[in-house]
């Protein structure tokens, strides 16, 4: 059983949070965020740190009292720092461009594929191969990162595709020739 719900979420400078019944507004540097968790769990703010309690001890309330925990915790951290994700694309050919606010990708289809991100992020394409998506949610920041990247997965003979930073692409031998 993870115990993560028990760590208190430090708040930095800067930062003004409101707690009503079950929601959380969380206002700092680069935006604000809102968060409205489950009844099962109480938020309370002790001088610069949040702290959640259960109400009960019941299997559903431990759920989401980490999920609701690690939830606040990023919010913290995207209003004050920010969440980023850099993708690659490898391949002869394959390039992207920003248009006005559309991401313009061409990777080997008949027609190039568009992408308009939400209002709250931020994508810059660097030397037409690095794609760098930048936000306050983390949530949003992953699902944009893992829809472009869905759109040319790499591929595991010669490597080409869309993948992220850090990612590793285990490669595979081709077919043997006579």
């Amino acid at each position: 059983m993870s115990r993560i719900g028990k760590k208190e979420i430090l708040i930095p400078e800067n930062t003004e949070i409101k707690i009503n019944q079950n929601s959380i507004l969380i206002k700092g540097i680069k935006g604000e965020l809102k968060y409205d968790f489950s009844n099962l769990i109480k938020v309370e703010r002790i001088e610069n740190k949040l702290k959640l309690t259960k109400k009960h001890e019941t299997q559903k309330t431990q759920e989401i009292y980490g999920l609701s925990r690690s939830i606040i915790n990023n919010m913290v951290i995207g209003i004050s720092k920010g969440f980023r994700k850099k993708l690659i694309i490898q391949g002869v050919g394959y390039r992207a461009q920003m248009e006005k606010e559309n991401l313009i990708l061409n990777v080997g289809y008949s027609h190039p594929i568009y992408i308009k991100p939400p209002k709250d992020i931020k994508i810059d394409v660097e030397n037409n191969v690095n794609i760098i998506i930048t936000g306050i949610n983390k949530e949003t920041v992953g699902q944009i990162a893992a829809t472009i990247r869905s759109k040319r997965p790499p591929e595991p003979y010669k490597g080409k595709g869309i993948r992220y930073e850090y990612e590793v692409v285990r490669r595979k031998v081709g077919k043997a020739g006579k």
